[in-house]
């Protein structure tokens, strides 16, 4: 079940794609990590769709992986006695914490956060940045507005404050029990909303621990101005672009897209790009040339995973959907002028052991015409080391651990596979390595590859040995 491309697909389940043979239809189709939304659905839900993707697994003999998205603090107004209500630009409005229904004048905002971080001058977004308010006057507990931008507001809808740290954690008392359920369940990855700042992910990690990795969604302008400690903190990061094209002009957005990317790039990190990647495809079998495009895009700029959300969720054409970012990732990593630039992104080499193996490893594996690049891990930081500097040789990345492989999954060119002999020597190693290149078909009798590992083996973080091997006539 090798992939014949880099760059991995991540889809979302749902009603849409809840079923054995639909799950197993996406994974064939080219899907490597599915995503839990727990937004959506209970845990009954949650759980008989984990079951499932490990029904397949076993199936298919490869490492999926499985991302727990948590839903994260929502902020929305209340409700009005009569209905939606229509604002003109220019008419005030009365934000407060009173709980009787609203009406033209006034309704409830139950977030007495937003009010202590208000100041005058402040916008707010309603329903995903249709309607845009400008506080005139706040206090403790309510907020003076004029309409900038009118619209009908019905109840319920969406609060955004662009540009504003808001004193609120990224966990509310139902994340924390979804992520003790995730847990419990054996999830890989945690995609962690609302980060604003690099301390939300330190409160993950006190809450996660070494149980499962931690994507952080950059979906707030604040994460933005925060990246650099983001990146360095979160073990992944997930480009979530429909907050964030909500809370900024959409025109910056395809710039800090970019420019995450490279952060994560430079980082080691891998990187997801989400959010309407297909959009259209949800009720279409056949995706628009921008969307073609955008898809394109995210893997020329070196993304690690694009993701599928509604598409794959509760569209009418998951599998068809799955396909075309397959097929579209293809086609760029087929461009001639692809492996060029994108070796040349690969950023300057840290200070670590690890970061020289590795920068080693792309050159050495370029010179000796190298098949296949065999990274030995526990931890999975050897590999994540090697795909960071984008060798041109698949990345074959060997570990003792199951959970190491599946936490793999979303990396740009890795292909994992759980061994069940630890290797004590470098004897061990290069024939462990050999035999796994072989039975994978990386590469023939009389071919090179470049094997990286660490030394003490068995100790994580510890990249610092390189190696060449000839593949032998026959497996050992």
């Amino acid at each position: 079940m090798r992939r014949s491309r880099n760059a991995k697909i991540i889809a979302t389940l749902g009603p849409s794609s809840s079923s054995p043979a639909m799950i197993r239809s996406l994974f064939d189709a080219g899907v490597d990590m599915f995503r839990l939304n727990f937004s959506h659905g209970t845990h009954d839900d949650h759980k008989k769709r984990f079951q499932m993707i490990r029904d397949v697994e076993r199936d298919v003999g490869r490492p999926i992986g499985i991302m727990m998205d948590l839903q994260g603090p929502k902020l929305r107004i209340g409700t009005f006695s009569d209905g939606p209500i229509e604002l003109r630009s220019g008419d005030r409005f009365r934000l407060d914490l009173e709980t009787v229904p609203g009406d033209r004048k006034r309704v409830l905002l139950p977030h007495p956060e937003i009010f202590a971080a208000l100041i005058p001058g402040t916008d707010l977004l309603l329903d995903d940045g249709k309607l845009r308010l400008e506080v005139l006057e706040c206090g403790s507990g309510y907020a003076e507005t004029r309409a900038i931008v009118g619209g009908t507001l019905s109840e319920r809808k969406g609060v955004n404050v662009p540009g504003v740290i808001l004193p609120l954690s990224p966990f509310t008392e139902k994340d924390r029990r979804d992520l003790i359920f995730g847990l419990q369940l054996g999830t890989d990855w945690v995609a962690l909303s609302f980060v604003q700042k690099a301390e939300d992910i330190t409160e993950a990690r006190v809450l996660i621990g070494s149980r499962a990795l931690i994507m952080a969604k950059l979906e707030k302008p604040a994460a933005i101005d925060n990246l650099d400690a983001i990146v360095a903190l979160a073990d992944g990061i997930m480009v979530a672009r429909g907050d964030l094209g909500v809370e900024l002009p959409p025109a910056q957005v395809p710039t800090i897209q970019r420019r995450i990317v490279r952060a994560c790039r430079r980082e080691g990190k891998p990187v997801v790009v989400a959010t309407q990647m297909l959009e259209s495809m949800t009720t279409s079998p056949v995706a628009t040339r921008a969307e073609a495009s955008d898809v394109a895009t995210a893997v020329y700029e070196g993304s690690d995973a694009v993701m599928l959300s509604a598409e794959s969720a509760s569209g009418c054409f998951p599998r068809e959907a799955v396909s075309m970012m397959d097929s579209i990732i293809c086609g760029v990593e087929g461009d001639i002028d692809f492996q060029t630039p994108a070796n040349e992104r690969h950023g300057e080499s840290g200070a670590s052991h690890a970061d020289a193996i590795c920068s080693a490893l792309r050159l050495v594996a370029r010179s000796v015409l190298a098949t296949a690049t065999i990274a030995y891990t526990r931890s999975g930081f050897t590999s994540m080391r090697a795909a960071r500097e984008r060798p041109a040789a698949p990345i074959l990345s060997l570990t003792p651990l199951i959970a190491t492989a599946r936490q793999l999954t979303p990396v740009w060119g890795i292909h994992s596979v759980v061994v069940e002999n630890e290797i004590t020597d470098e004897v061990s190693m290069t024939k462990l390595a050999c035999d796994a290149a072989l039975a994978g078909d990386f590469g023939k009798p009389g071919d090179n590859i470049v094997i990286v590992a660490g030394i003490p083996f068995g100790a994580s973080g510890t990249t610092n040995l390189l190696r060449i091997a000839g593949l032998p006539e026959a497996s050992l």
